[in-house]
């Protein structure tokens, strides 16, 4: 969504797991995925009352540099725990993998989707940006003015 002189205007919006769009309405979802998937299967989604939390929530993809274009991998990515101990704390994975040693390394341009929520939209923005610097990996990049209106606003 861009804000233009105009007002708001939707340019794209996807629905796919592995899109931050998606990655900011599951940590508010208070129905179970997996009954949603069933009834969507059986055909009978019109079964499915879905609620989410008053809340919202904000993702920055952290990124390898040089993304899209040319981007090293196999950097070792740590602090991942350390997001899970906060509460309304997420990291969707993205382009990582699990190297020979069992450890976590990038594996993408696109490497980690990191969600965080707020009883509003500038504090989820705001514990976004904290989430982000919990995870550490070489050549991370990101950026840094997703959701800027809402602080300007």
């Amino acid at each position: 969504m861009m804000l233009t002189p105009d007002g708001p205007k939707v340019l794209e919006y996807n629905a796919r797991f592995g899109d931050p769009e998606t990655q900011v309405v599951l940590p508010r979802m208070k129905n179970d995925i997996v009954d949603v998937f069933l009834a969507c299967v059986d055909g009978k989604l019109e079964t499915i009352d879905l609620q989410f939390e008053d809340n919202a929530a904000v993702c920055v993809v952290l990124a390898s540099d040089g993304y899209p274009v040319s981007y090293k991998k196999g950097f070792e990515i740590t602090g991942l725990d350390d997001v899970k101990k906060q509460d309304g704390y997420f990291v969707f994975h993205a382009g990582s993998k699990f190297n020979e040693e069992g450890k976590i390394v990038t594996n993408g341009g696109r490497v980690l989707g990191v969600t965080a929520i707020g009883s509003n939209l500038k504090e989820a923005r705001a514990n976004a940006y904290k989430a982000t610097e919990l995870v550490h990996f070489e050549n991370k990049y990101m950026r840094h003015d997703i959701g800027r209106a809402i602080d300007e606003a």
